[in-house]
């Protein structure tokens, strides 16, 4: 990571620690911390603070797994083991992390909505960009795909907290249901 520039590093490091405790539970302090970077560099990088940085963090974190979910959606054959892959992989994720890992996005979600207007409308405009995506490999079935996320993104939640991967396989079931 030394050669990686420092305000990547820094996104990188927050993204991680986002996906672990969220983000009122990510300081400006662990940042730099994990990040390998003078504190000094934060406000230089991102001169509007945990703000802008969280801002672009959802972002760039949004992109990524939307990148990675579709590569596994689009190696399979059918819709219907496109679905159960990104519900698989999830669930092997989680088992992988010790359920450390889950979605980033839906966590500062779940954190701000009700109290950060601006990163708020972020996630917003993150789950509204995998909905498009899905909505698109489901020939058009905006309603589906946005069930399909609400499944995934509950099931992250309830796996974490009872730390088994039973939800998350139950929502890729209930996922395929409504497939045909």
């Amino acid at each position: 990571m030394d050669k990686v520039p420092t305000r990547d590093r820094i996104l990188l490091a927050t993204a991680e620690l986002f996906r672990r405790q969220g983000y009122t539970g990510t300081g400006l302090k662990a940042v730099v911390a994990e990040a390998g970077a003078p504190f000094g560099s934060l406000y230089h990088h991102f001169p509007g603070g945990k703000q802008q940085l969280s801002e672009e963090v959802i972002h760039a974190s949004g992109a990524y797994f939307q990148a990675l979910v579709m590569a596994a959606y689009d190696e399979q054959s059918t819709t219907a083991d496109s679905v159960w892959a990104v519900f698989a992989g999830a669930a092997e994720t989680l088992e992988q992390t010790d359920y450390a890992d889950a979605c980033p996005i839906a966590t500062v979600a779940l954190e701000v909505a009700s109290t950060d207007d601006v990163l708020r409308r972020a996630t917003a405009e993150v789950f509204t960009a995998w909905v498009e995506a899905l909505t698109e490999r489901l020939d058009g079935d905006r309603d589906r795909a946005t069930a399909v996320i609400c499944a995934l993104e509950g099931a992250f939640v309830l796996s974490r907290a009872l730390r088994s991967t039973e939800p998350m396989f139950a929502a890729g079931r209930l996922a395929l249901a409504g497939l045909g």
